[in-house]
């Protein structure tokens, strides 16, 4: 649609890849990508992948803090036919009983959410045996950030970072690219890992994800070499701007 506003086309483009991506992994990972699911989008905003889980047939539920972006999805799922149920709701207190979904999809969110803590544990607790969480957030081993307008942001120390949130958040917001929340939070896949390790989740990162038979004979070396060396994968992290994870919760 020509008139859709350009982030709206992003974010479209964006969850279908994210989707492919999902699918494919839940595929070889649990088998269950094909059946009906439960999906959770936490942080969906005007509900761009909602539409595109309930298009396929999956039961799907979106919360965003936000009123107006819940008010827009539900008017846009109504105008698509497509049964979706919207909440307004923070990430900490998300209106789902427990384990009562298969996927928690989470992009770009808790590097915003200064509890993340408390967002993780929520994430947790709304999955089903055998469920996954999939989110993307900050990368600091990365010196490549679009999170704040300054040189190698990622790599600055904690008080120097909450110095520039500061100044983000009153007298220029121009440094975080007007962002209405500035990120407060880096991550690394290693310490997320660690983190759901103890809520019993086990974690994959990108290069577990990466299809290998989908590329060129160079890149499956490549990728076959990241996986079985492990300086060699966290110097793949470094070069990576973001954070990418899924995590399944075990079947019992």
């Amino acid at each position: 649609d020509p008139a859709q506003p350009i982030d709206e086309r992003g974010a479209r483009h964006a969850a279908q890849d994210r989707l492919a991506v999902i699918a494919a992994v839940l595929d070889r990972a649990t088998g269950r990508s094909a059946s009906p699911l439960q999906v959770a989008d936490v942080g969906c905003g005007t509900g761009v992948q909602c539409r595109l889980w309930a298009a396929r047939g999956h039961q799907v539920h979106g919360a965003d803090i936000n009123k107006a972006f819940i008010a827009l999805a539900r008017k846009r799922a109504r105008e698509a036919g497509l049964g979706i149920a919207f909440d307004v709701a923070s990430a900490t207190a998300l209106p789902w009983p427990d384990r009562s979904m298969d996927l928690c999809i989470v992009p770009e969110l808790i590097e915003h959410v200064a509890d993340w803590r408390g967002c993780l544990a929520a994430f947790v607790r709304i999955l089903k045996p055998g469920g996954a969480l999939y989110l993307t957030t900050s990368n600091m081993l990365c010196p490549v950030q679009d999170e704040f307008d300054l040189p190698l942001y990622s790599w600055y120390p904690g008080f120097v970072k909450r110095h520039y949130e500061d100044l983000a958040c009153t007298s220029r917001p121009d440094l975080a690219c007007y962002a209405p929340q500035p990120a407060v939070n880096w991550f690394t896949w290693y310490g997320l890992r660690n983190h759901l390790a103890r809520h019993g989740l086990t974690s994959l990162d990108r290069f577990d994800m990466l299809e290998a038979c989908a590329r060129g004979p160079a890149a499956r070396a490549a990728l076959r070499l990241v996986r079985v060396l492990p300086p060699l994968r966290f110097c793949a992290h470094v070069a990576t701007p973001n954070t990418t994870l899924l995590a399944i919760k075990p079947a019992s």
